[in-house]
């Protein structure tokens, strides 16, 4: 079976790893017909994302900042990404969104938007 697209490497900031990995294996896994998505990595803290993007080869195409962290914990991550890659694409789920809506609420919410998450649009 042929792969769909090359692979994109995509980087999580999340204080809770193993509940990235969880939530973004089944996204993965549900669009692996249309993309083939890589979970590469995960940083826990701010800090920790300059060195994890620039230790994952080839580098990412995504980053995804979850809702535990306030808009402008997320625009400081997402700007380290774009300031680190060039080009990455990002995406912050709303603040407070997982205590909203749970885990099964967040799967959903990111496979409604993974065309723009992955295009960029």
């Amino acid at each position: 079976m042929s792969t769909p697209s090359a692979p994109i490497n995509l980087v999580s900031v999340n204080t809770v790893p193993e509940r990235a990995k969880k939530v973004l294996g089944r996204v993965i896994d549900t669009v692996k017909d249309k993309y083939t998505i890589v979970h590469a990595g995960n940083s826990e803290t701010i800090e920790g994302v300059k060195p994890l993007l620039l230790s994952i080869q080839p580098p990412p195409g995504i980053l995804v900042c979850p809702s535990q962290w306030t808009p402008e914990q997320q625009e400081e991550i997402q700007k380290i990404a774009r300031d680190t890659i060039p080009g990455i694409k990002t995406h912050a789920v709303p603040t407070g969104l997982q205590v909203k809506i749970g885990p099964d609420g967040i799967y959903e919410y990111i496979i409604e938007r993974i065309d723009s998450i992955v295009t960029g649009a």
